[in-house]
């Protein structure tokens, strides 16, 4: 049987009393996780969601969260996590663009949720059990039969196209990923992972994700980032396993409060988006000191986790971001797409079961995003060492990568471009200690025209989610271009 559901339905026959999911202060066992997911999947079902139908998740990190995502596909029905951080208009665009049918929103979210879209609105009183919303008949006890090549999630990303595109995965993707996470990691029912990082991107709910309640483990859920509480957590409750962005990482190893907390149940640590210096390396093993920080890299399109650090390389192979996972191929490739030799830079192409079959409705963009026989463009720049380490040196997409979140610089310009008295923008990422990266702007003014600061960023906050919206504004007479018209971002970047 493939559907998410089917094996919480198995481990809640066989163990319903272990701990599936803790969150705030309470915990939920497997039997009583399959009954909140066939009570709300009946709910679902009351609003029109059934076999490949759309349900569009606009929440916080609860367990209500893995309720919904789970009773969607238990109906056989697709769920579209949709990010809480943009405007209204961004949620309006992907929510038709997807074709939703319906909207599962957290009661604080709901301004901002489409408004001819049907909504269930989810109180905080409903975070921990989301089946006190239902008032009919659960669904039934069997899962919603579903092939490997069904879709279970679409997901939008930001790229290098003024708007986000689709991502499709599907059941096939979820479990080969789930596969290789489970050797790479070790997880099993001894497995009590922090999840801190928002549900609706793959790093938290994919890696590795609801593939500790595939094994059998405990997700230990956190509304929200907060190092203190973080900390806090892992020592109450003995966590052994997390993924953590980057900035998350930094704010732990800052936080004042570590050496109130017992931090040694904590096993591994998988990281990445960044190259990690031997510092941080270092810092971390200091204040975790049974744990090890695994480099990782991989894309939405990938459900994530593509490579990891083997155990023992961590300093030995500093930069990389670990070799491929089982399942997984890797090739260096020129733009024509020939094989590139081992320590040449060239895109960095994918192949293997958990990689996307393409972007939703969109042939185009799918047709481009592939080579010959199945290799996915990552618009990454890397190279692969002799021992086959993939190291990753820069990004041929124009993307900006801040707190972990993806901002294509082609969508704030678009923004940016709506006001009348700007002539010509464009918009680069520069380094930041504790982001990564931020967001900068670069303004030519229409001849005469005048235009405040301040005016400038509520209007891009109007259009764009905060993240999104440019830490700065620095206006030029004009632009450095190249003979075709191309901007010459690198020029900018030297200028700021």
């Amino acid at each position: 049987m493939i559907n998410l559901s089917s094996f919480i339905r198995a481990h809640a026959r066989e163990t319903p009393d272990r701990v599936a999911i803790s969150y705030d202060g309470r915990q939920m066992d497997y039997a009583a996780l399959f009954g909140s997911i066939r009570a709300v999947a009946g709910l679902l079902r009351d609003n029109g969601i059934g076999p490949d139908v759309t349900v569009a998740m606009l929440m916080k990190n609860s367990p209500a969260f893995i309720q919904f995502a789970m009773a969607a596909s238990h109906l056989g029905g697709i769920y579209l996590p949709i990010n809480f951080r943009l405007s209204a208009e961004e949620v309006a665009y992907i929510a038709a663009d997807a074709g939703a049918k319906a909207i599962v929103v957290d009661e604080e979210l709901a301004h901002l949720a489409p408004a001819d879209l049907p909504r269930i609105v989810v109180p905080r009183a409903a975070e921990f059990d989301a089946a006190v919303l239902a008032s009919g008949e659960p669904a039934g006890e069997e899962p919603a039969h579903r092939l490997p090549s069904d879709l279970f999630r679409l997901m939008y990303t930001s790229g290098t196209t003024a708007r986000p595109k689709g991502v499709m995965h599907s059941y096939e993707n979820l479990y080969f990923k789930g596969a290789d996470h489970l050797i790479a990691l070790g997880l099993g029912q001894q497995t009590r992972l922090l999840v801190v990082g928002p549900l609706y991107h793959v790093g938290a709910f994919d890696l590795p994700g609801v593939g500790v309640l595939w094994a059998g483990g405990m997700m230990s859920i956190l509304r929200e980032f907060d190092a203190a509480a973080t900390l806090a957590l892992i020592d109450r409750e003995k966590l052994n396993g997390a993924w953590l962005a980057p900035v998350m990482t930094t704010g732990l190893l800052t936080c004042p409060d570590a050496g109130q907390h017992d931090l040694t149940s904590l096993e591994w640590v998988v990281g990445g988006g960044e190259r990690t210096p031997e510092s941080r390396v270092v810092q971390f093993g200091q204040m975790f000191t049974n744990a090890r920080y695994i480099d990782a890299y991989g894309l939405t399109e990938t459900c994530a986790g593509d490579t990891m650090m083997p155990k023992g390389y961590e300093l030995a192979k500093l930069g990389s971001a670990g070799r491929a996972l089982m399942h997984l191929e890797i090739a260096i490739r020129d733009d024509d797409g020939n094989d590139l030799p081992a320590g040449t830079e060239g895109e960095i192409c994918l192949r293997g079961p958990k990689v996307t079959k393409g972007y939703w409705n969109d042939p185009d963009k799918t047709a481009a995003a592939f080579f010959p026989g199945g290799w996915f463009r990552t618009g990454d720049v890397g190279y692969l060492d002799s021992e086959q380490f993939l190291f990753i040196t820069d990004r041929k997409k124009d993307m900006i990568i801040s707190g972990g979140e993806n901002i294509a610089s082609s969508e704030v310009e678009r923004a940016i471009q709506m006001v009348p008295e700007v002539l010509d923008c464009a918009v680069i990422g520069v380094p930041d200690e504790r982001w990564g990266e931020r967001p900068v702007a670069f303004i030519v003014l229409r001849s005469g025209a005048s235009l405040e600061e301040s005016a400038l960023r509520a209007h891009c906050r109007s259009q764009l989610a905060g993240f999104k919206v440019p830490d700065s504004f620095l206006f030029r007479e004009d632009l450095p271009r190249n003979a075709s018209g191309k901007v010459l971002k690198r020029e900018l970047r030297d200028q700021r």
